[in-house]
């Protein structure tokens, strides 16, 4: 099949806060198949088709005007149903962080339908760029379309939203439960229970459960093979229970994937 991708990758990168790597249209069906590891952020804009996007063995749907973000370090690939295409922006940065706590942006909260309306402005700022205005044509694009964000996130003072910031903060706090939280907040506990799993569309121990373990997987990418250590680290209080979830989660034990990422690394 014929691929009608642009790639327009920018070659000088001078701000620290806020870095624009790169502002992709893919068209190429066996390359949106394959797993990537993403090495920044991204910010994808759907323009076309429907499926789901597979990041980090988590499916959420897409479909035409859907914006889905990608986090560093997430392995995703694309499940399509219809003949697909989208742009994305990668870009890091503190100011990328400072982004994602304003709107809420967040694992559990990472897909927002409805935003057809932005495909017109991609589209022109990309095919318009050139390599002097790349960068600023990625950044105001992306900046742009965060702020239309502002009504379709969570506001700051919601419950749920404190919650997701308290746990986020201390999820390797192995005290940590909703109970904790509830009394943190002055709610009661059942009721801030079901108020998350509500809106979440996931109960709150599995969120922190998920939350561990995916500090865990940093942890094992990076070296780090001493079970007790990576199970206290990532707030199991267990390193037998640890054990368990991560092999139910990811298909093989803590100790199995340490020998496979050695394994990778000698190949």
């Amino acid at each position: 099949m014929n691929s009608k991708n642009i790639c327009k990758f920018v070659s000088n990168v001078m701000d620290t806060n806020l870095n624009i790597n790169c502002f992709i249209l893919e068209t190429n069906p066996e390359i949106m198949m394959l797993k990537y590891k993403s090495v920044g952020n991204r910010m994808v804009l759907v323009t076309k088709g429907k499926g789901y996007f597979n990041i980090d063995r988590e499916y959420y749907e897409y479909e035409k005007g859907t914006l889905i973000f990608i986090f560093e370090g997430e392995t995703y690939s694309v499940n399509f149903l219809e003949e697909t295409e989208y742009m994305y922006v990668d870009f890091t940065g503190v100011r990328a962080e400072e982004l994602f706590r304003r709107f809420n942006i967040r694992s559990l909260n990472r897909n927002f339908k409805g935003f057809e309306g932005l495909i017109p402005l991609w589209q022109e700022s990309l095919s318009r760029a050139n390599e002097k205005t790349i960068d600023l044509a990625a950044e105001s694009t992306l900046l742009y379309t965060f702020s239309r964000l502002f009504g379709s996130v969570t506001e700051k003072n919601d419950p749920v939203n404190k919650v997701i910031e308290i746990t986020e903060e201390n999820f390797t706090n192995t005290e940590l439960s909703i109970t904790s939280v509830a009394n943190e907040l002055g709610y009661n506990p059942k009721y801030l229970s079901h108020l998350f799993k509500e809106k979440m569309n996931v109960g709150f121990t599995e969120y922190l459960r998920k939350l561990r373990l995916k500090q865990a997987i940093f942890l094992l990418d990076r070296g780090l093979d001493s079970i007790k250590n990576i199970s206290s680290l990532s707030g199991f209080s267990d390193p037998l229970y640890f054990s368990t979830v991560f092999k139910k989660e990811m298909g093989i034990s803590p100790k199995e994937y340490i020998a496979k990422i050695k394994n990778e690394g000698e190949a």
